[in-house]
């Protein structure tokens, strides 16, 4: 007698972008896809998780997992190669001898550069609008196959003109579409698209949640978050202010999302809610560990091959452990714990000494 088959678990998947933080999300990815009894019904990706969605899928299309994993390696060896031209020097090479926190700054060459592009717009910089990026995404993904795939995809860009986010689907899907989505206002010129003009989807949605919520049937959605949401400590050089203004407002979309569906949540918990009509998702999270959190953000820039190995097996790892140990969960119940890990409330001293006061007062 014929051995039943199994279900498969079903799972959505949020890519946040990091620049060449995202070779993090290449190795999450890279493990994922030997889940034989996992299926991703659909990603919402965001500037280099745009990317890595966008591969994955093409990749899936020409040959499966084993297809999927051997696409997204070339990409990240492809975007090695264009960084070696600008690297001065490789980074691997320095590691061992700089401190914790360190960053592509500690090059003598950065600094002149980022000083160029925070007093030169891309415009200026850049008149012939010139993007490697586009390059490498034209050389490698058949755009054909994400209008074709079973898995739907969801990109994040920002309108410059409203200010407000949209949500590229289907076809509308393009790799001008993808080079929006990773816009960096200082470094590339807006990417125009149906005659409106769009920075990175950072700044709106990174990732955008609510589309894998209300545009598909899956209930389990898992976050492959990058960019720290906390950063002890005031940053005090102009570099480290900058990067940590550019977290912040690439953290706010994301943060805003989850109170929200943290608020939903709690309500269809409490029955004034009708499940029927609003959607319990499961929310599950892996991260990268604390020591490349810590990482100075300017290594987003760092395009050495031997530093997105590093950050793949990294991935491969956290993804690994999440699986062995919440993979049951899949399609039960949440495993990210919301209010721990976004609505996180600093005591106010303003509170403690209205409290102080109003106890003096009585007696």
């Amino acid at each position: 007698m014929a051995k039943a088959k199994t279900a498969k678990k079903a799972i959505n998947l949020a890519l946040q972008g990091g620049g060449a933080h995202g070779a993090f999300t290449w190795g999450v990815l890279d493990r994922l896809l030997e889940e034989e009894d996992i299926e991703i019904h659909g990603i919402s990706g965001t500037s280099a998780g745009a990317m890595n969605a966008a591969l994955l899928m093409d990749g899936y299309m020409e040959g499966g997992a084993a297809k999927a994993k051997q696409q997204l390696a070339d990409f990240w060896f492809e975007v090695s190669q264009l960084g070696a031209l600008f690297n001065q020097m490789p980074m691997q090479h320095l590691r061992g001898m700089l401190p914790s926190g360190f960053g592509m700054d500690w090059l003598t060459g950065f600094n002149p550069i980022d000083m160029l592009s925070r007093t030169f717009s891309p415009y200026e910089l850049n008149p012939f609008n010139i993007n490697p990026l586009r390059t490498i995404l034209e050389r490698v993904l058949k755009i054909e196959n994400l209008h074709g795939c079973n898995m739907r995809l969801f990109v994040a860009a920002t309108n410059v003109e409203t200010g407000q986010p949209r949500i590229f689907k289907g076809e509308e899907i393009t790799v001008d579409v993808l080079l929006a989505s990773a816009c960096i206002p200082f470094v590339f010129q807006a990417v125009e698209i149906e005659g409106a003009p769009y920075w990175d989807g950072g700044y709106a949605g990174n990732p955008a949640i609510w589309p894998l919520i209300y545009k598909t049937d899956c209930t389990d959605v898992l976050l492959v978050q990058i960019n720290p949401l906390m950063r002890k400590g005031t940053p005090k050089s102009a570099i480290d202010i900058i990067n940590r203004l550019n977290e912040i407002s690439f953290n706010s979309s994301l943060i805003a999302e989850m109170r929200a569906v943290n608020f939903v949540k709690k309500l269809i918990h409490e029955g004034t809610l009708d499940h029927h009509h609003y959607h319990d998702v499961h929310m599950h999270m892996v991260s990268p560990p604390d020591h490349v959190h810590d990482m100075n953000a300017s290594t987003k820039m760092d395009a050495d091959w031997g530093f997105f190995q590093m950050l793949h097996e990294i991935g491969r790892e956290q993804m690994d452990q999440w699986l062995r140990k919440h993979k049951s969960a899949l399609g039960l119940r949440s495993t990210l714990d919301i209010e721990k890990n976004f609505l996180v409330k600093p005591k106010s001293k303003i509170t403690h000494t209205s409290a102080t006061l109003t106890e003096k007062a009585s007696t």
